[in-house]
């Protein structure tokens, strides 16, 4: 007796995998627990929308509510920069001594302090005390932020915190000094005491909310990070050294600092050489050089966070060194754009020039922020901090001098010495990424694998 054959089985068709929902905040690149740091959050936004309502007005200021003259204010204002130069080192113990966050608190109420005196200076001495304040109060704002991050996301997820801080930066900046300049095109003198008076409030609120934003603790040993090999140094022999004297022996920081300039520079390019360029060299209007300031803005707010996280996973000495390239791109760029072109081809290799050159900035700064913490030793984090925060200022205080003596000598100079800088920092990103003979090379326990 034989039995029937089997039915047919029907080939059933295969099920597709099941992905996993990604929150929209994950999608976009944002810190997975920015909702329990909202007064961080909150703190960085106002602080810099604070900056961008005087930032460009500062000498106008002055000028138009004293009955001095703008040679007189200008060297005021310069010698308060350079006056306030050692304020980051100063600050750098007082952080590893208190904790970023109440040194940052204090240093936004002393910007408070400084901004509601401008309405007093009235005097050439005045006006360089209130000054000095404010950038004392800036740079210990600043000098803290990167430990900030740290707290805000002890276990790793750092280059997230530092891409939302510079999307942050960028959009109070823009909306700051798009209020500014309302206030003060439609205030005359009135207008511009009415801002300083919002900015001084700003920085207030500010320093309120770091007062009440409670992170976690920091745990004892830093957790690995994804970016470099960890500090060379032992652990206990740094402290015993002392001070910044273990910094300043630390040739591997110091070389991440020296290569940190050549961002610094190419970060002055906004304030001090692209509006000159484009009037100067390439004779197209001023409002043109605001709309690509503007497009600067939108750019790096709309995409730092996406860029963060496609290049998760990446070594931040890759990262930087990418955008340091993208820079050098874009200068060249720059350089080569005929002031007597026709304008068909100017104002397209413009635009592309400044396309590229936003590229470099979302690429370049979670990287290099992560670096400045990464290879500083936890126990001296503050000091440490402080030495890199001073490239900012030096860079700063130096840049608008240098970049304007190049650009008399020629439109181009400034544009191929940036261009060599960019470059020049590629070797050095590179050479941090040797890792030290005592201490192996760590990769990231809480996020992808770090890829060469």
């Amino acid at each position: 007796m034989t039995s029937a054959p089997p039915a047919p089985q029907h080939p059933q068709h295969p099920q597709r995998p099941h992905r996993p929902h990604r929150p929209l905040g994950d999608r976009l690149g944002l810190p997975a627990e920015a909702g329990r740091h909202r007064p961080l959050i909150g703190a960085h936004l106002i602080d810099s929308l604070g900056t961008g309502l005087v930032l460009a007005f500062t000498l106008v200021f002055f000028t138009r509510t004293t009955d001095l003259p703008l040679t007189t204010v200008g060297a005021a204002v310069s010698a308060a920069r350079l006056l306030a130069l050692p304020a980051a080192p100063a600050v750098g113990p007082l952080i590893d001594r208190y904790g970023a966050r109440k040194v940052a608190a204090w240093a936004n109420a002393l910007s408070a302090l400084a901004h509601a005196a401008f309405l007093l200076a009235d005097r050439g001495w005045l006006i360089v005390l209130v000054c000095l304040l404010a950038q004392a109060g800036q740079a210990g704002y600043w000098t803290a932020s990167t430990g900030l991050v740290v707290l805000a996301a002890p276990d790793g997820g750092r280059t997230r915190w530092f891409a939302l801080v510079q999307t942050l930066r960028n959009a109070g900046l823009g909306l700051g000094g798009a209020a500014g300049a309302l206030l003060v095109g439609d205030g005359g003198a009135g207008g511009l005491r009415l801002l300083v008076a919002l900015n001084a409030a700003s920085y207030l609120v500010a320093a309120l909310l770091l007062a009440r934003w409670r992170p976690a603790p920091v745990p004892a040993q830093p957790a690995p990070t994804a970016t470099v090999p960890a500090q060379p140094a032992p652990a206990a022999a740094v402290p015993a050294r002392g001070g910044y004297r273990a910094v300043l022996a630390d040739r591997r920081y110091l070389l991440m600092v020296l290569v940190n300039l050549s961002f610094v520079l190419a970060s002055m390019v906004l304030s001090v050489l692209l509006a000159v360029h484009v009037t100067a060299a390439l004779h197209l209007g001023a409002p043109l050089a605001g709309a690509l300031l503007v497009l600067n803005g939108v750019q790096v707010v709309l995409t730092q966070n996406p860029v963060s996280r496609l290049l998760e996973g990446h070594r931040a000495t890759r990262t930087a060194a990418v955008g340091a390239v993208l820079n050098a791109a874009a200068f060249a760029l720059f350089a080569v754009l005929p002031g007597d072109g026709p304008r068909r081809l100017v104002l397209p290799g413009l635009v592309a020039a400044m396309l590229v050159y936003n590229l470099a900035e979302t690429v370049a700064t979670p990287g290099r922020e992560e670096l400045s913490v990464a290879l500083a030793h936890p126990a001296l984090r503050g000091r440490y901090l402080a030495v890199n925060q001073l490239s900012w200022n030096l860079g700063q205080a130096l840049c608008p001098g240098l970049l304007t003596l190049l650009f008399a000598h020629g439109p181009s100079w400034p544009w191929l010495f940036l261009l060599a800088t960019s470059l020049a920092a590629v070797p050095g990103l590179l050479r941090l990424e040797r890792p030290s003979p005592a201490v192996p090379d760590i990769r990231s326990e809480t996020g992808p694998p770090a890829r060469r």
